[in-house]
């Protein structure tokens, strides 16, 4: 291994890699819809690589809508003055 950059092994010691533990344990952002929506990331640990995509694209779907209710909601646009 390089001395420059010794710290940067592929392996650190100090991650916390238990399979078991829930990706998404002790999450509250206040909103239940947020919430349910979030926790669909648990069902990544023990998912075949190749199915990660469809339940990432699934989550960032239903967080995308919770915005755009939001938005609603809230009588303002959805992409602010100046904002694309």
């Amino acid at each position: 291994m390089d001395e420059q950059y010794a710290d940067q092994g592929i392996e650190q010691e100090d991650q916390d890699l238990d399979p078991e533990r829930p990706a998404v344990a002790g999450l509250s952002t206040g909103d239940a819809r947020v919430d349910a929506a979030v926790a669909g990331l648990s069902r990544l640990p023990g998912t075949p690589a190749e199915d990660h995509v469809a339940i990432l694209e699934e989550v960032h779907g239903r967080l995308r809508d919770i915005l755009g209710e939001l938005a609603e909601d809230q009588g303002t646009p959805e992409h602010p003055k100046g904002r694309p």
